[in-house]
């Protein structure tokens, strides 16, 4: 789950962390009256996407009255007259830093990644530093590495503010707490300027279910018609500006066959998770949907890729019989098995490709062909590898 700014700012405030001060400001409503004495502003739309400030969503300007004009500026960017903005207390900024905390899903466990410019594209910068954060650890074990790139006593400061942050990313459940920029204050204070942060969902039974309502609301709005239909169908589905619609289930599998259809000049049109507390069977709905998205006129084949570990072949091969023949199929279909031993009990995997190619469907054990496959039926060059 990713926190609008409005929402991440209250977390780190909630631990102590310094942020500047701000409201939040609905459709035609003003600041208070305390505003009015802050010496700058800053009026940032928002929502859960990046690049705000290349897409002219982060306006700053010296006087209140100024507010109109930059409100006006923002909402027509958007096209959106009901998004929320955050006005802040501009900061007096001697230095920005980049810090951030995220999860190294490699080496499962935290990593401090910490550069002495802030901005955008920082993670491409050659002064980036990253740096492996055990649990337990101290401000002095990461200091050497830190030292590097900052005056001593700042470097102090900063291993100090980097271990509160790994704990707010322990205790919050994030996968992400990236502060960009952190300011280094003209009086010498450190401040959260910017907060980008990502919860695991799969934590939220340990947190209250009412919190971050900006983030909850601006996500709801900004799924399609059909995410939504999914969702109440027991699935989790994010529609992507692709041209083949891939049916799979589980992150780690659709991950696999989204990189397999782009190394091979073709997009992903669908991605396709499980839900937390779904039925254990959803592939009739998925199909249901794939025949909603196959029908779209930019829309060239649909995937459907299963790996069955104990469920049964035949019964998922049947059910997909049944969904072909129900009516036409609105583009090519490919479809790839995986199955183990005790799936295959009622059914081979030779089988059911044999059962799938008399209803003139293609079907494939190895993803690899089977993506080359789709590529050349539809057009696309198969990308060669690198050398």
């Amino acid at each position: 789950m990713r926190l609008a700014e409005a929402d991440g700012k209250a977390l780190l405030r909630r631990h102590g962390i310094a942020v500047p001060r701000g409201a939040l400001l609905g459709a035609g409503e003003n600041p208070s009256d305390d505003a009015a004495a802050w010496p700058g502003f800053v009026l940032k739309a928002q929502v859960l996407e990046g690049g705000r400030g290349k897409r002219g969503l982060v306006r700053s300007f010296d006087t209140a009255e100024n507010l109109r004009d930059a409100r006006r500026l923002i909402l027509a960017t958007l096209d959106d007259a009901d998004t929320p903005l955050l006005l802040e207390e501009a900061v007096p900024i001697a230095q920005e830093i980049f810090i951030a905390v995220r999860v190294d899903g490699t080496a499962q466990r935290l990593e401090l990644l910490l550069a002495p410019q802030g901005g955008e594209n920082v993670e491409q910068s050659a002064k980036l530093v990253r740096i492996p954060v055990a649990e337990p650890t101290t401000p002095g074990v990461i200091f050497p590495a830190i030292a590097k790139l900052f005056p001593r006593e700042l470097a102090a400061r900063l291993s100090r503010y980097a271990i509160r942050l790994a704990e707010i990313a322990r205790q919050e459940d994030l996968q992400l707490l990236e502060i960009n920029p952190l300011a280094l204050t003209t009086d010498g204070s450190l401040v959260a300027c910017d907060a980008k942060i990502i919860r695991d969902e799969a934590a939220d039974f340990r947190h209250a279910p009412d919190e971050f309502p900006i983030s909850r609301m601006l996500a709801e709005r900004a799924m399609t018609e059909l995410e939504r239909t999914a969702r109440n169908l027991g699935f989790q589905l994010v529609e992507t500006a692709g041209d083949v619609v891939l049916v799979t289930s589980g992150a780690g599998l659709a991950m696999m066959m989204m990189d397999l259809l782009a190394d091979h000049g073709l997009a992903a049109a669908s991605f396709m998770d499980n839900l937390r507390g779904a039925p254990d069977e959803t592939m009739t709905e998925r199909l249901k949907i794939a025949r909603l998205l196959a029908a779209r006129r930019n829309i060239k084949a649909i995937v459907f890729q299963t790996v069955i570990a104990s469920r049964s072949l035949a019964g998922r091969v049947d059910a997909l019989v049944a969904w072909i023949t129900a009516a036409p199929l609105p583009k090519p279909l490919f479809v790839g098995l995986a199955a183990g031993h005790a799936a295959t009990r009622g059914m081979s995997t030779d089988q059911a490709i044999e059962k799938l190619h008399a209803l003139g469907v293609a079907a494939f054990t190895d993803p690899v062909a089977l993506v080359k496959a789709v590529a050349k039926v539809v057009g696309h060059p198969v990308a060669q590898p690198a050398q």
